[in-house]
């Protein structure tokens, strides 16, 4: 039988990201994924991009990720906030040299994350292997593989998605719904810079965001996040890039020129869910099967990654005081610090996502009041920004950028 300090069942963007963060700290893992990572690192296996809050730049710069990107993110330095093509906006501008966040192409950011494990010195990366049973009991957990390899952690985390198996099994009862809604995303060119400027641009059909990029020989190129109507989803895909481009541009005002598509579009369905409980006998849950929220603010792999730092920090502090890392006290530990957090971010983008959807004059004008009077009280407007960046709260030391 393989032993180690932690299992770990999911191998994706956060699964990795905890591997790294308790190998930094020494702490043993073996991680669990039945997929192949040389097609995960593919921009057809995933064209999508993701805003990596400035903490979670700091916590995969402290347990050595950054080094591995194969292509630089493009920092973004402000975040605009419009009310359709309306006047009076807000926008978030920090007066520091920290970026709000780093955009990153997924295939690049899984690219780093699997170089950093492959490198750990206490890492056993369990690739294409599936677990037949698990038995979490009070001595510890063991699992029995597939291919009949056994192993056995004083705790497990499941780190196995939204759908979480492990979750399911364990019988946490999980919050949901789904919005009627779904995402188109894709890569544009436009003619004119991005500026390292987000626009998160609201309409009662559903919000508009462009991710700024980095340039490639080509051009300028930034990422969209387009959330319309489910029923109308197929009919946008089944647009020519030429008459996708016409769309985007006419929704943006043509505020950076003209559009070219420079990536195949893509759409999947928006929902919410929250577990009742995050933690179980021997048991942790970590990233989106734990939670998972609308993408309006780009929060949910940062959430994920939030949960990583946390997690692993409540290990390693364990572990220093001899404790057995499945002790109930540790994980009751891990769910008072990060069940808080996680369901106020749920709830703040949900809201965001309903008041944005009503539609109508009067509703609009309210919203651009209230926009307007944010960008004039200065403690509100740093509250939000904190947010945007994953800076407020009990951040753990990796997010700050500490050693633990």
């Amino acid at each position: 039988m393989d032993r180690a300090d932690v299992l770990i069942f999911g191998g994706g963007l956060v699964g990795l990201a905890l591997a790294s963060a308790l190998d930094s700290s020494g702490i043993s893992a073996i991680l669990v994924d039945p997929a192949d990572p040389g097609e995960r690192t593919s921009k057809a296996f995933d064209g999508r991009t993701s805003a990596v809050s400035s903490s979670s730049m700091r916590m995969l710069e402290t347990i050595g990720v950054a080094g591995h990107f194969p292509v630089p993110g493009c920092p973004i330095r402000t975040i605009q906030v419009a009310d359709g093509l309306q006047p009076g906006g807000l926008a978030f501008q920090p007066d520091d040299d920290e970026p709000l966040g780093v955009m990153h192409e997924n295939r690049n950011l899984r690219a780093a994350l699997l170089a950093r494990a492959e490198a750990g010195k206490n890492l056993w990366l369990l690739w294409r292997s599936a677990p037949k049973s698990v038995d979490r009991g009070p001595d510890g957990v063991v699992v029995s593989l597939e291919d009949g390899r056994k192993l056995s952690a004083p705790i497990l985390a499941a780190v196995d998605g939204r759908n979480s198996p492990m979750r399911e099994r364990a019988g946490i009862p999980i919050a949901r719904w789904k919005y009627d809604h779904s995402a188109i995303v894709s890569t544009l060119r436009h003619e004119r810079p991005h500026d390292n400027i987000a626009y998160e641009i609201f309409f009662p059909a559903g919000p508009f965001a462009l991710l700024p990029m980095t340039d490639d020989d080509e051009g300028h190129r930034s990422a969209i996040v387009w959330s319309v109507p489910k029923e109308d989803a197929d009919a946008w895909l089944s647009l020519t890039d030429e008459q996708f481009a016409g769309e985007a541009q006419a929704t943006m005002g043509g505020f950076v020129g003209k559009i070219e598509m420079a990536a195949p579009r893509s759409t999947y369905p928006l929902g919410f869910h929250h577990a009742a409980q995050i933690t179980g006998e021997r048991l942790a849950l970590v990233g989106d099967a734990a939670h998972a929220i609308h993408p309006i603010a780009g929060q949910g792999l940062n959430l994920g990654f939030r949960d990583a730092a946390a997690l692993a920090q409540v290990l390693a502090e364990g572990a220093r005081l001899g404790l057995d890392l499945g002790d109930k006290q540790l994980l009751d530990r891990y769910q008072r610090w990060r069940a808080i957090d996680a369901l106020s971010v749920a709830f703040a983008t949900d809201s965001l996502t309903r008041i944005y959807g009503i539609p109508g004059k009067t509703a609009s004008a309210v919203r651009r009041f209230g926009m307007g009077l944010i960008d004039r009280v200065s403690p509100m407007k740093n509250r939000l920004m904190s947010e945007a960046r994953g800076t407020s709260g009990e951040l753990p030391l990796l997010l700050r950028g500490l050693p633990i």
